[in-house]
């Protein structure tokens, strides 16, 4: 019989770092205050622990429409914080998992800006387009199509209009 894979076996931490820890008293929660209870999380007995989106959004839906996803959202540190979480975390014994959200950007992205210029672009076909909608619901109510004046066509966001989704 085959070994489980580790992720069938670990005990996980949800961190939502907004409201975690705040380490520079500036009222959110960041990534060096997540470091500063990696003691406490594994003193629980917790072996892995899973971050909510800490990337580079304008934070419309709190770090879930990402604009950047090789860049850190400066209220939550710098790049190299989350390298030091990544070895702090390690140097424990413990794992993470990112959440990372690959399913829609945020319409502040700069892959959906160009996809919306025009249909002949570079990224053109990078997000869903149609001329004209179905009858496709987001998940928070309402059609999740909507209109794009530099484009003539629909994008569609299956959450919220702001996130439109990848191709």
């Amino acid at each position: 019989m085959p070994a489980l894979p580790w992720y069938h076996k670990t005990s996980i931490y949800q961190i939502y770092p907004r409201s975690f820890y705040d380490s520079n008293q500036d009222g959110i929660g960041d990534i060096q205050g997540i470091i500063q209870k990696l003691d406490c999380i594994k003193d629980l007995g917790f072996e892995t622990i899973w971050c909510s989106p800490f990337f580079a959004s304008p934070q419309v839906d709190f770090g879930y429409d990402i604009s950047n996803y090789t860049d850190i959202a400066p209220e939550y540190g710098t790049l190299s914080d989350a390298l030091q979480l990544i070895e702090e975390t390690h140097r424990r014994g413990m794992r993470i998992v990112f959440d990372m959200v690959m399913n829609h950007t945020s319409s502040e992205h700069s892959w959906f800006k160009e996809s919306r210029t025009s249909r002949d672009n570079p990224k053109a076909d990078w997000y869903l387009w149609r001329d004209k909608p179905n009858n496709w619901q987001s998940m928070t109510g309402g059609s999740g199509w909507h209109y794009a004046e530099e484009r003539k066509q629909y994008y569609w966001a299956s959450f919220l209009p702001f996130q439109p989704d990848l191709n």
